[in-house]
């Protein structure tokens, strides 16, 4: 039966798994984009290495200027006070600034200008310019040595032009330290991987001031390009396509895994299930294939509450028949006294229209039994434990005295039973009126407890029950005390409410008469 409630929808496993698959394949390539960070690093670590490289040259050219005897009004701005560097005299550390995340890229370093250098800066420029030169070739930065007014005197081949317009230049000639990142000039065509990379793209600058006696004496204008992931990937590519045909390889491999283990057994247990539905009984048998230990449960239990709903679906067919049967006969009786009533009632004597008359208030009643007996059966098979308990005097003290036997408690009368006085009521009345009705005289009960449950003997001195009917008394509608009024109904109720209470009942052996064992929880 479908809800009448709109359905909402919801994804196929199929759907499910190819997505899941999906994203694991993706996490590898977007991990490329989380580059950046380590990037960042890469940049602030060049900044590093040419801060440190650029305080060296910065000391020995610093040095040949006052060697060379310059004097102060050739040098450049008077350098501000810093309240912090009083804090670290007689240090002076410049820390790494740049930050690719946040900080703009600037165009490209602006070409030097014409310029007309100071002889004795310059004669110092040339005494530097081969130590630069050496270094480069080792450190693989590029170095400017820059006069007060920003015209280069060592470095590369731009000695004498001047580089004071450049921003970061300008800063430094102030007195402050400044660095920048730039477009790069590329002396080859990038690769093209290189375009998911921002920190390829650029060349970081630092301008670094000398300060002599307060004032600024010079620039080291140092340069490089920093080293990048993306660039070891692309010069590693023969590895990083293995690693990607192994990535494809193992997601595979986890989708045939997640189809054999999950999916095909769940899409065989929908198909099984809708067979079940259809009435085919063959269907309620094992999955060829589980996959897993949960599936195992899983259809394990299905199967399992597949074949207790289809042998109560057996059960009631045959409940059904059973009470066709049992109705039939009297309602039979009834119509067929009342027809010849109606028909010859005028034509009888007095005598055989009372025993007509007697025989549809007979079947009447025991019609009317049947009807209440099937309530209680009823009840009893649907019946939720109250969680009351009692204990077998008090039950026997609620029923009423039975004058046909005398019933006989000999031991265990005060141990609580989980189950409710209302109810042990019932099941007590119920085995007392079978002994009374196979000819039994005494019935005797006896009560022991073991741990959490509890043993009930009930035992008799009547007719017993022969062999050929042991397995068949606590069938519904069995019974073979009929002509007297016995309905078969009786047992059928005792084991209903037992079992309501997590109870059971069967009949054990015994040298005279008949005997059943009950067995309860102990409250």
């Amino acid at each position: 039966m479908r809800w009448l409630s709109k359905e909402r929808w919801r994804p196929r496993l199929a759907t499910v798994v190819i997505a899941i698959l999906i994203v694991v394949m993706a996490l590898p390539l977007v991990g490329l984009f989380f580059f950046r960070l380590y990037e960042n690093q890469l940049i602030r670590q060049t900044e590093g290495e040419l801060i440190a490289q650029g305080a060296v040259v910065a000391a020995v050219y610093a040095e040949q200027v006052r060697a060379a005897g310059i004097p102060q009004e050739k040098l450049g701005a008077p350098v501000s006070a810093d309240p912090s560097r009083d804090n670290n005299y007689p240090y002076d550390p410049v820390e790494p600034r740049l930050d690719l995340a946040s900080d703009d890229v600037m165009p490209t370093r602006p070409a030097a200008l014409p310029a007309t250098p100071d002889t004795a800066f310059a004669a110092i420029g040339a005494r530097l310019d081969g130590i630069l030169d050496e270094t480069q070739k080792t450190t693989l930065a590029g170095f400017r040595l820059l006069d007060p007014r920003g015209v280069v005197i060592a470095g590369g081949d731009e000695v004498g032009q001047s580089l004071g317009e450049i921003e970061e230049v300008r800063t430094a000639l102030s007195g402050a330290y400044a660095s920048a990142l730039r477009l790069r000039i590329p002396d080859q065509p990038p690769p093209p991987l290189y375009s998911v990379s921002r920190g390829t793209r650029v060349r970081v600058f630092v301008a670094l001031p000398v300060e002599l006696d307060g004032r600024v004496a010079g620039v080291v204008y140092l340069s490089r390009t920093p080293n990048n992931i993306v660039k070891h990937l692309y010069g590693e590519r023969g590895k990083v396509t293995l690693a990607a045909i192994a990535i494809l390889g193992g997601t595979l491999l986890i989708a045939l895994v997640f189809i054999r283990t999950v999916s095909r057994p769940i899409y065989a247990l929908i198909d099984r299930t809708k067979r079940i539905a259809a009435g085919d009984r063959e269907a309620i048998r094992p999955l060829d294939h589980h996959g897993t230990r949960e599936m195992a449960a899983l259809s394990t239990a299905f199967l399992d509450m597949a074949t207790k709903l289809q042998a109560r679906s057996d059960g009631i067919q045959t409940f059904a028949t059973h009470v066709s049967h049992e109705l039939k006969s009297p309602l039979t009786a009834i119509q067929g006294a009342a027809e010849l009533l109606r028909d010859s009632g005028g034509a009888m004597d007095e005598a055989e229209r009372r025993r007509f008359s007697n025989n549809i208030v007979t079947d009447a009643g025991r019609l009317n039994l049947l009807v209440r007996r099937l309530l209680d059966l009823a009840r009893a098979e649907n019946l939720e434990p109250s969680g009351d308990s009692t204990t077998l005097h008090a039950a026997l003290a609620s029923l009423p005295i039975d004058t046909r036997l005398e019933t006989r408690l000999e031991g265990g009368g005060d141990i609580r039973l989980g189950i409710s006085a209302e109810n042990l009521g019932i099941v007590l009345a119920n085995l007392i009126d079978n002994s009374a009705r196979h000819g039994a005289r005494q019935v005797a009960i006896l009560a022991s407890a073991d741990g959490q449950r509890a043993s009930v003997q009930i035992g008799d001195d009547g007719d017993g029950i022969s062999a050929a009917n042991r397995a068949r008394i606590f069938e519904p509608f069995f019974t073979t005390r009929r002509e007297s009024g016995g309905t078969g109904m009786g047992l059928g109720i005792v084991l209903a409410l037992l079992k309501a209470h997590d109870g059971t009942i069967r009949l054990v052996d015994s040298e005279r008469g008949t005997r059943f064992e009950i067995d309860l929880p102990v409250a």
